[in-house]
């Protein structure tokens, strides 16, 4: 009979034995200058309670002349450390006295530490007591479990969230912080409007109108007023209706949905639609697409001349680069690369058939 009695005096025991300054044999730094902390440890205990220390130990052990081993830790924080290095010895954590942030920072060091069997422990502790703030703080979690394949369960738990639950991940106070990917996941793996996602992602896009790169803070708020749905009744009255209702509206974003696949093409024209079979000009229009294989593709105006094509022939249509016209009584989109940056082709396609589209005008707000 195993009797766990007894096992809290020499987890006891094993914490004076660090806290002890006479016996230490090893010299830690941790953290990078100028916040950098020095640890005292015993060569034996690290050797067998942290796979990745053994490593280091085995090239680096104490030499002749009685040197101190020396071991450098700058990925970690040194208040991380101190908590992880009480476990090595005691075997206790009382995740109840620490934030969920730190209890992060813990899972990715105990990962790099080699400590294996506290890593579903933690996961485990997340999701079982933590849900409210996982859903919260969704691309931290994201970025943290899929950075790195040891946490299968967080990754699991994140894929199921996203799949059942995208609500809470649009709700989120920090959902312009989710990165692309998980945003594509989001596209791929619900069966809600591709529309709807970004109905809810107005915060890329404006950093994109200023010029502002994803993790930059916005500067600038915009509010995306529905300005023109497509009817989607295939009739060659799609066109028309567009320039009867968006002609003469500038600051506007357009999302195209490809027919029978998981993709969204768009652009934006900050000048007025019009159809009088001319280009309009401006250097900050853009074009983008969201796809199965990419994050996304941003294509900036390269000839502002031609930047947009103005032709009521025509749908929205941005240059010679994406422009929407009917084929028979189908919308068809049409990609190449003339007048901006670059292709935001799809699957190397030059055209697709349009399934509907849907106009949006910017107004900017007060923050």
């Amino acid at each position: 009979m195993v009797d766990n009695k007894l096992l809290p005096k020499l987890s006891q025991n094993l914490l004076e034995i660090l806290d002890d300054e006479e016996y230490y044999d090893i010299i830690i730094e941790v953290g990078n200058d100028p916040y950098v902390k020095i640890f005292h440890a015993h060569m034996n205990i690290l050797n067998y309670r942290s796979p990745y220390l053994r490593r280091i130990l085995s090239t680096n052990k104490k030499k002749n002349d009685g040197t101190l081993t020396n071991i450098k830790l700058p990925n970690i924080l040194p208040e991380i450390f101190q908590i992880v290095l009480r476990y090595i010895y005691g075997g206790k954590l009382s995740l109840e006295e620490y934030d969920i942030s730190d209890i992060i920072k813990i899972l990715v060091a105990a990962n790099e530490l080699g400590l294996q069997e506290l890593i579903p422990y933690l996961e485990s502790f997340l999701i079982e007591n933590k849900k409210n703030w996982i859903e919260q703080n969704i691309n931290l979690i994201y970025q943290t479990s899929f950075g790195n394949n040891s946490f299968l369960k967080l990754q699991k738990y994140c894929t199921n969230l996203i799949i059942k639950e995208p609500n809470k991940i649009f709700n989120s106070s920090n959902f312009s912080l989710i990165p692309e990917k998980l945003l594509i996941t989001l596209i791929q793996n619900h069966k809600m409007s591709e529309i709807q996602v970004w109905e809810h992602h107005v915060e890329i896009i404006s950093k994109w109108i200023d010029r502002l790169e994803i993790n930059d803070k916005l500067t600038s708020s915009y509010e995306f007023k529905l300005l023109y749905r497509d009817c989607n009744d295939g009739s060659w009255n799609r066109l028309k209706k567009f320039h009867e209702v968006c002609d003469n509206h500038s600051q506007t974003v357009t999302i195209f949905k490809v027919k029978d696949r998981n993709e969204i093409l768009g652009g934006y024209n900050p000048i007025e639609w019009k159809s009088d079979i001319s280009y309009g000009i401006t250097k900050d229009s853009f074009i983008f697409s969201f796809n199965n294989d990419e994050n996304y593709i941003l294509s900036r105006v390269m000839d502002e001349t031609k930047a947009i094509n103005n032709n009521n022939f025509y749908g929205p249509s941005f240059g010679l680069d994406l422009k929407l016209q009917l084929l028979f009584s189908d919308g068809k989109i049409s990609c190449d690369k003339n007048h901006y940056e670059k292709p935001i082709k799809v699957n190397n396609d030059d055209s697709f058939i349009l399934d509907f589209f849907e106009v949006f005008q910017l107004c900017k707000t007060d923050d």
